[in-house]
């Protein structure tokens, strides 16, 4: 165990070198501060001053920051949760969108596929026949090197 004996640490404010020389000074003036002074202006000293100021609360003050702060927290978390549920069915609708869009886009492509090779093979059938590349060009769409090609 170690023992510390606030009325023995005697440095002022200015004599203050170390975080633990901060701690032992706050901790044996606190009741006088009413802020923090200059050399204790560091985020974990602002938190103490706060929670030693709600400390500070009478039992009425202590009740209505009580009811405030769980008013807040119950706000906050309807608030979370109604922007979880909505980014939940935003991300389910964008997913469905994308299927739609997709399959549409596979069917679209799929079918020039499908027209592309029905031209090919109507145009091997037309030069198995013998026509010539000239007017096979011009039943199927086809160029004549792509027919050449097959």
């Amino acid at each position: 165990f170690i023992y510390v004996e606030l009325p023995k640490f005697s440095k002022s404010l200015d004599e203050l070198e170390s975080h633990f020389d901060k701690w032992l000074f706050l901790l044996k003036h606190l009741a006088q501060l009413n802020e923090p002074p200059l050399p204790l202006q560091d985020d974990v000293f602002a938190q103490l001053f706060d929670v030693a100021e709600i400390a500070n609360f009478s039992s009425r003050e202590q009740a209505l920051y009580q009811d405030s702060l769980k008013v807040y927290r119950d706000m906050y978390n309807v608030t979370q949760t109604l922007i979880d549920e909505t980014l939940e069915q935003g991300i389910e609708q964008g997913i469905k969108q994308g299927i739609k869009q997709g399959r549409a886009e596979g069917r679209a492509e799929g079918k020039a596929e499908g027209r592309q090779e029905e031209k090919q093979q109507i145009a091997k059938q037309m030069k198995a026949a013998g026509l010539p590349a000239q007017d096979i060009a011009q039943y199927t769409g086809l160029t004549i090197d792509e027919i050449d090609r097959l």
